[in-house]
C-alpha cells in the first residue's frame, strides 16, 4: 500500500477524476478528505470510499474555505501529507464576447484554488506532496476556452514555482495533463454536442487512468520526481 497513513486531500472529489483519485488513494492506504462545492455529496462520496474518509464543503476559489478544509483534515487526521488539486470549471464563450468576470470566476476556481491549498502544505512546512490535475489544454487547446486553457497553463507554472519554493522542505509539486477523459465534463462540451469539435471513442480515457498516475506522483516511489508534468492523454499530444 504505497499511501498507508498519507492523508490526502481531493478537491472535487465527489465526482469524475476526483472521486476516482479518491478511491485509489483510499485502496493504498490513504486517509482522505473528499472536498467539494456540494457537501451532501462529498460526505455521500466519503462514505462510500473508506471509513476512514470523510467530505468537507468546499468553495477552492476561497482561501477561508480551503484554510478551513485543511483544518478539518488536521484536527481529524492529525496531519496533512497530499493535495490534489482537481476541482475545475470550463467555459465555453468566444474570446470578444468575454467579460472579465467570466475570466475571473474560471481562474480563481482552475488556478487559484490549487495555489491556497499550495499554500497551506507550504505554511505547515512539513514536506508532502501536491499534484496539479492540469489539461492537455495548458499545451495545446480548441477554440472558445481561452480561460480554462490559460488556467492550466498557469497551474503549470505554478507547480514548476512549488517544486523550486518547496524543496528545501520536502514538498514536492507535479502536474499530470489528462487528455479527454470519461467524465461529464467531457460529454458536456457544447464543442462536442455541436459538431464542432469530433472525438474518435478509441482516444478517451477514464478517470482511473488519472488516479494511478497521482498515486504514483503522491508515493514515495515518485520521491525523485518534482517539477514534472505528465501527459496521461492517450498519446494525444504526441500526434502531428
Amino acid at each position: 500500500m504505497r499511501l498507508k497513513n498519507k492523508v490526502a486531500i481531493v478537491t472535487g472529489g465527489a465526482s469524475g477524476i476526483g472521486l476516482a483519485v479518491a478511491v485509489r488513494f483510499a485502496a493504498e492506504g490513504a486517509k482522505v478528505v473528499v472536498a467539494d462545492l456540494d457537501r451532501a455529496k462529498a460526505e455521500a462520496a466519503a462514505g462510500e470510499i473508506s471509513p476512514d474518509a470523510f467530505g468537507v464543503r468546499c468553495d477552492v476559489a476561497s482561501g477561508a474555505d480551503v484554510e478551513a478544509a485543511c483544518a478539518a483534515a488536521l484536527e481529524r487526521f492529525g496531519g496533512l501529507d497530499i493535495a490534489v488539486n482537481n476541482a475545475g470549471l470550463m467555459t465555453f464563450t468566444p474570446l470578444a464576447d468575454l467579460t472579465e468576470d467570466e475570466w475571473l470566476k474560471v481562474l480563481k476556481v482552475d488556478l487559484l484554488g490549487a495555489f491556497h491549498f499550495t499554500r497551506q502544505l507550504l505554511r505547515r512546512g512539513k514536506g508532502g506532496a501536491v499534484v496539479n490535475i492540469a489539461s492537455v489544454h495548458a499545451v495545446e487547446t480548441t477554440a472558445n476556452v481561452a480561460p480554462y486553457a490559460a488556467a492550466k497553463a498557469g497551474l503549470l507554472s505554478l507547480t514548476r514555482s512549488t517544486a523550486i519554493e518547496g524543496k528545501a522542505q520536502g514538498l514536492r509539486a507535479n502536474a499530470i495533463l489528462p487528455g479527454a477523459i470519461d467524465t461529464p465534463m467531457l460529454w458536456s462540451n457544447p464543442n462536442l454536442k455541436s459538431g464542432a469539435e469530433t472525438l474518435d471513442r478509441a482516444d478517451v480515457g477514464q478517470p482511473e487512468h488519472i488516479a494511478a498516475a497521482a498515486v504514483f506522483l503522491a508515493s514515495d516511489e515518485a520521491a525523485f520526481v518534482t517539477g514534472a508534468a505528465l501527459n496521461v492523454d492517450g498519446g494525444r499530444l504526441a500526434k502531428l
